[in-house]
């Protein structure tokens, strides 16, 4: 496996051993046309024109392939051999993400069809599989122009330009095989209880055996569950001997072992809780004020996928090396490890969906995000890094059409029926309709103007809005979701918002200033500064896109660190 790119386990809180990663060389071809499956490709022994290296997308360089025009379809194909052993049991085919619509083949027969360009799905190909060599063949399409597909920062013209960068299609999550017994644990769902010391797991087991569950922190065992003939959705409580709270910058967590008849599963969990108390932000009963910066996990080689485990984990740490505690994931559902070096770390972020891309103007747009969201807080929902959901960013009117407000209050709605444990922003800046937390973006360069826009909430109560027209705030808990955006480019090719400083010493002071108004201020929970590193042609990241520091990272860690006004 050491030749593999991405060759660690995809799924780091619900392991298996038995797997096999598909990652690395596949045969690949462009279908602009569509018309793959018509001319055959689909079926076994038929050959693609060209190679490209899963994970990566094909626009990337990653991939080997790097073409960066428009592919409304694409092909790929591989062997994999597999024994009767590994058949004796389940198959199951898993896919991190393929943008936008997946159609799985296997030998030839189709598998199943996933629409969503963003969050993980699986096939149990059991069936279909034989001992010893067995043909994979996966087609996707995506067209980032459609009003009813979602593609967050994925330029929908030829070239990047403005905040749309190089676009990604198909395969770029790890792909991989896994082989479980005929009685398996489908799924497990954590409610942790800091009062009582307590978590309540809900397990969605298929078939009948005996069930055992243990929990340790730091190898030490923090108690047990067993059941006998256990089956379908089976819910229990473990009380642990010791509390270790999962905290901002201290990612204590619990390790969980499954065991169901001759199905084992390792997993995790962090003992916390979130709530708003007021226009506090509570975790753990303590009010934090969250210093946020935005991510929009691009890299310059592999576009959407880092090009390692490693540079995932190095974004966290280059967040932390300047100050900030979390991240708003910003319109791209994140891969799960990332969330686990998040979860490891106590690295606070909140999930967001590429909503950019579908035009909220109309009704059907609920179809492009629902489906695909309930899936994202379905998979993510056992995070202890995410302490809250934003499905929407900046839903705008379009062409004389207002957004359609029905869309952002069933998501809301259905949001919280999900997941009533975290906090839901409709939409983050504008144009809220039902939401926990009323967000504001402001760019605005000047501090002294800046501070005056949101003085006004503690003196008067009164939350400046650029969109006031639209929304009006009634008082819920606030946070500036987007500010700052100082343009520092290398080599002037680049943008940023207002008009840029003309010093290194302009700069700080500009971000110094910016940045007190919101710390200084009593009745904000938090700010989130753009951004964490420059996208292509927008520079406004205190980070090159190559991840180099622009400026000595002491100076920002110094500016965000100390305590801000509504901190306990």
């Amino acid at each position: 496996m050491s030749n593999i790119p991405r060759k660690e386990y995809p799924r780091p809180q619900f392991v298996r051993e038995n797997w096999m990663n598909l990652n690395g060389t596949w045969a690949f071809e462009i279908d602009n046309g569509r018309s793959g499956e018509a001319r055959g490709l689909q079926k076994v022994g038929t050959a693609l024109s060209g190679e490209i290296t899963v994970p990566f997308c094909p626009e990337s360089e990653l991939s080997g392939v790097q073409h960066t025009d428009f592919m409304y379809g694409v092909w790929y194909k591989r062997t994999v051999t597999v024994t009767e052993k590994q058949l004796k049991g389940r198959a199951v085919l898993h896919f991190g993400a393929v943008d936008y619509c997946a159609k799985v083949f296997v030998n030839g027969e189709l598998a199943g069809t996933h629409k969503g360009g963003y969050v993980s799905f699986e096939f149990d190909v059991t069936a279909l599989l034989k001992a010893g060599e067995n043909e994979i063949a996966v087609y996707a399409e995506d067209n980032t122009r459609d009003r009813l597909i979602p593609s967050g920062k994925q330029s929908e013209q030829y070239n990047s330009y403005g905040c749309f960068y190089t676009r990604t299609t198909g395969i770029w999550q790890t792909v991989w095989l896994e082989f479980t017994p005929k009685a398996y644990i489908s799924r497990v769902q954590y409610y942790p209880n800091i009062t009582a010391g307590t978590v309540t797991v809900t397990a969605e087991l298929v078939g009948t055996a005996n069930l055992t569950v243990t929990t340790s922190f730091e190898g030490k065992e923090m108690g047990s569950y067993t059941a006998e003939n256990a089956c379908g959705t089976h819910t229990f409580t473990i009380k642990l001997s010791e509390k270790h709270l999962w905290d901002v910058g201290c990612g204590n967590l619990y390790d969980v072992a499954f065991a169901f008849g001759e199905d084992n599963v390792t997993s995790y969990f962090g003992l916390r809780e979130v709530r708003l108390d007021g226009h506090k932000f509570r975790i753990n009963g303590r009010s934090v004020f969250q210093r946020l910066v935005l991510d929009q996990g691009f890299y310059p080689d592999g576009i959407y996928t880092a090009p390692s485990d490693k540079a995932l984990e190095n974004d966290i740490k280059l967040s932390l090396a300047v100050g900030f505690n979390g991240a708003r994931l910003h319109e791209k559902i994140f891969e799960e490890r990332f969330l686990y070096h998040a979860d490891r770390l106590g690295y606070i972020v909140w999930g967001e969906f590429p909503n950019w891309g579908l035009d909220s103007s109309y009704a059907d747009s609920v179809y492009g995000i629902l489906p695909e969201w309930t899936e994202e807080i379905r998979r993510d929902f056992n995070h202890p890094a995410i302490v809250g959901w934003c499905p929407y960013n900046e839903t705008w009117d379009t062409d004389g059409r207002k957004q359609f407000d029905d869309a952002l209050d069933i998501v809301y709605r259905a949001t919280k029926a999900l997941d009533p444990t975290r906090p839901c922003i409709d939409t983050s800046g504008n144009y809220h309709v039902a939401t926990d937390i009323f967000c504001v973006h402001d760019y605005e360069q000047n501090p002294e103007i800046f501070k005056e826009h949101y003085d006004k909430l503690m003196t008067e109560g009164a939350l400046f809005d650029n969109h006031a027209h639209r929304q009006t705030y009634k008082g819920e808990a606030t946070f500036v979701s987007e500010y700052g955006g100082i343009q520092w480019s290398q080599d002037e090719s680049g943008w940023g918002y207002g008009t840029g400083p003309k010093t290194e010493e302009e700069f700080l002071t500009r971000f110094k200033g910016l940045t007190d108004a919101l710390l200084d201020n009593s009745e904000m929970f938090g700010l989130c500064y753009t951004q964490l590193t420059d996208v292509e042609q927008e520079q406004n990241g205190l980070y090159t896109y190559q991840r180099k520091p622009k400026f000595d990272p002491a100076f920002f860690h110094g500016v965000l660190s100390r305590k801000a006004a509504i901190e306990d």
